[in-house]
């Protein structure tokens, strides 16, 4: 199995993942919102999130994973269990609980939708390609070009002619106004201003390049 290194607080990551296989991962609008709900539950304490897009049998990510004093136990997350080793490490210390470490969340997240998914299409096994993938972000283009990557995926495959048409990604949220967890006035803040943040998704690159420079 294939590692990677380990997400590390106060960092940023583009977090991509695929079904095994390439099988579909969302089949319906209730798979979606299925699958955002989880994310809110399991992700939303311990990273902010910055960009996402659903694809049918891929998604992408783009955000920071909060400093280790700012993550909580989200309840119910961590129930008594003893039947795997690895929910015995790490998760106490002399001073009291001690979060597991971020992967863990997400790993989490993968294995609560695919248990769901798996007993709605009376299925079984695994679902997602493991180990999930991430890649640091650490410059200003670099963010740019994975927020525009990620909310231009639709178009790229051939599901819509426009970023603004597909719904299962963060951009409509972007240019609301509406109350959201997601970190839109950083995202737009990155492109100077909400013209400029079109203006960069209407722009089409060559997907092949750009995939090679995001290291996909």
């Amino acid at each position: 199995m294939q590692q990677l290194e380990e997400l590390t607080f106060q960092k940023f990551y583009h977090i991509y993942n695929r079904g095994i296989n390439g099988c579909d991962l969302f089949k319906v609008k209730e798979n979606y919102e299925y699958f955002l709900n989880l994310y809110d539950k399991h992700i939303s304490p311990i990273a902010d999130t910055f960009t996402w897009v659903l694809m049918r049998n891929h998604f992408h990510l783009l955000v920071r994973i909060k400093e280790e004093g700012e993550i909580k136990k989200p309840e119910g997350l961590l129930p008594p269990n003893l039947t795997g080793f690895e929910n015995l490490s790490g998760l106490r210390s002399p001073s009291g609980f001690k979060s597991p470490k971020p992967h863990q969340y997400f790993s989490n997240l993968f294995n609560a939708y695919a248990k769901g998914f798996n007993k709605t299409y009376g299925r079984h096994g695994a679902l997602f390609e493991r180990p999930f993938k991430r890649k640091e972000i650490t410059d200003i283009d670099y963010f740019k070009t994975v927020v525009v990557y990620i909310h231009n995926n639709p178009v790229h495959h051939g599901f819509t002619e426009y970023a603004m048409d597909y719904p299962w990604s963060s951009y409509l949220t972007c240019i609301s106004i509406k109350p959201t967890h997601l970190e839109r006035e950083e995202v737009i803040g990155w492109f100077d201003n909400e013209a400029n943040f079109k203006n960069a998704h209407d722009n089409r690159k060559d997907v092949t390049d750009l995939e090679k420079w995001l290291g996909l």
